[in-house]
């Protein structure tokens, strides 16, 4: 997805795949159908991440545990830029896997941690946010206005750690 998603062509994933175009065609339906899918594995890829990693137990909620893997997955691995496409092209309701994410990890990693339940989906939903605006716009802005790089990172990283610390208090 070199130049987005909007470039993308169901030939174009056919060819990826080694298949014919009706294959592709007959399994997803539509090239619309395709950014859905990328983006439900994307999702499913970072839930599995930030469910599989270990909470220290003597911690209730370890400093900033998945901001790593949503930095990963949206601006490593181009989730940010197709986030941002299905919003701009009017198909955000394609996304709605993003609230089953959210409620897993925390029904399956948090709510076992006694948290309180409003304040955690306000971490996860700016958490998710600060994750689009540097997978988008991190690396650019920080060469326009003479920023190292890595410091919108590490600064988002702060900003959540401070709130992570707010909830075991």
């Amino acid at each position: 997805m070199g130049q987005g998603p909007q470039s993308l062509r169901l030939a174009d994933v056919a060819k990826e795949a080694g298949v014919v175009n009706a294959t592709v065609l007959h399994h997803f339906g539509s090239i619309e159908d395709v950014h859905s899918a990328l983006m439900e594995r994307m999702i499913a890829d970072l839930v599995g991440k930030i469910l599989s990693q270990d909470m220290p137990s003597d911690q209730p909620v370890q400093r900033g545990f998945a901001f790593p893997h949503l930095i990963e997955a949206f601006q490593d691995k181009g989730a940010a830029r197709l986030a941002a496409w299905l919003e701009l092209s009017d198909q955000s309701q394609r996304m709605t896997v993003v609230r089953e994410a959210v409620n897993k990890v925390i029904h399956e990693k948090i709510r076992p941690l006694s948290l309180p339940q409003d304040r955690v989906e306000d971490i996860i939903l700016i958490s998710i946010i600060l994750a689009l605006g540097l997978g988008l716009f991190g690396t650019s802005l920080e060469g326009l206005l003479d920023r190292p790089e890595g410091t919108a990172r590490d600064m988002a990283t702060e900003l959540l750690i401070s709130a992570t610390e707010d909830l075991t208090k």
